[in-house]
């Protein structure tokens, strides 16, 4: 792990900046310091670092590359608020300030020979990519590996050409949607969640789902009604992780704090803390 000052960041050099979307980057960072590479692959899919920019302040950011990809750290970030803005205008060559890797982890390293389905809305790709990856360089110490990912139009799919090559490997099933029909679009129309019903099979499956907070709420939903049990149902809380070690309190929230017990749960853990999903 490369946590060994809980609040001091370490300085990570942007190697490159990929578009994504008109509002969305891939930024390949490695740090500063030499320790061989370890740093950039020292934590489990799921977690999360807090990424700071000098002068302006932090925000909280899923790693989406696996730890299986030596000598890299990848962050997908979307440009939303002041920080993240400030990201936006930096370029290869420039500095950033990482603190962590934060919180639990989605825990496929315990699902070997498991069958597993993915389903992920906009940028909540990001996180679970993390774990595709991991799966796919792992793949025949697993099952099936279905990846359902719904998008608002053709625009604003995020890693497009990693869905279409997930797609052509054995073993791994893609579907893509959007949800209204647009020129120019062959592929699946509608949300996410009408994706669910082409998933026969739900016996021994885990279920991970990640995207904006009302997509998660009919996701979830959907998931259970088709049959899955809460404890197979993985997803996420957002919340706001300030200190990103369980100090300052702003996650906390029935007796967990997201950064440190989370942000990962099951359905299961999420319905004893009385949390609307």
């Amino acid at each position: 792990m490369f946590n060994e000052e809980l609040y001091i960041p370490r300085a990570a050099v942007i190697e490159d900046v990929r578009e994504l979307t008109h509002d969305t980057r891939l930024y390949g960072l490695k740090f500063k310091s030499g320790d061989g590479g370890q740093r950039e692959h020292s934590y489990r899919p799921g977690q999360f670092v807090q990424v700071s920019v000098l002068g302006v302040g932090e925000a909280p950011i899923s790693i989406c590359s696996s730890p299986t990809q030596k000598n890299r750290l990848e962050l997908c970030i979307r440009k939303a608020g002041q920080v993240t803005s400030a990201i936006a205008e930096l370029k290869a060559g420039d500095e950033l300030g990482i603190r962590g890797p934060y919180g639990n982890n989605f825990g496929v390293e315990g699902l070997t020979g498991r069958d597993m389905v993915f389903i992920a809305g906009g940028i909540g790709l990001a996180p679970l990519r993390s774990c595709i990856r991991y799966v796919i360089d792992k793949l025949p110490e697993y099952g099936e590996l279905t990846v359902l990912y719904g998008a608002r139009t053709m625009q604003d799919i995020v890693f497009a050409d990693e869905l279409e090559r997930w797609s052509r490997i054995e073993g791994v099933t893609v579907t893509t949607t959007i949800d209204k029909a647009q020129e120019g679009w062959s592929g699946n129309v509608g949300v996410v969640t009408t994706l669910i019903k082409r998933i026969k099979d739900k016996r021994g499956q885990k279920v991970f789902v990640c995207g904006p907070p009302i997509m998660i709420h009919f996701t979830v939903k959907e998931v259970l009604d088709a049959g899955w049990s809460a404890e197979d149902v993985i997803t996420t809380l957002e919340r706001h992780m300030k200190c990103g070690v369980g100090k300052c309190g702003h996650c906390y929230i029935g007796d967990k704090y997201v950064c440190t017990d989370g942000p990962v749960f099951s359905y299961a853990e999420i319905a004893r803390m009385n949390v609307p999903v």
